[in-house]
């Protein structure tokens, strides 16, 4: 499930995460920030281990694949030819 919530910055640049969305982070626990284009991830630090390499994985094979959809790189394919592309990656 996933939760969306509008926030906003402060002058100092401190932004308050919705209290339904911090449920189980302790006050002072370190947060990873990760910006990527117009993204901002934001994970436990106490958390990074094997999903965080996922994460990045994914975030890379995203972005590769957006910058072949912005060249005019796509083509079209049934399902099973994008899986089998994907794991190319």
């Amino acid at each position: 499930m996933m939760d969306i919530a509008i926030t906003k910055m402060s002058s100092k640049g401190q932004v308050v995460i919705p209290a339904e969305m911090r449920k189980g982070i302790k006050a002072g626990e370190k947060l990873l920030i990760i910006e990527n284009d117009n993204q901002l991830i934001i994970k436990r630090a106490k958390d990074l281990d094997k999903n965080l390499e996922e994460d990045l994985a994914f975030a890379k094979r995203t972005e590769k694949a957006l910058k072949k959809y912005e060249a005019g790189e796509f083509v079209e394919m049934d399902f099973d030819e994008f899986l089998n592309e994907v794991e190319k990656w």
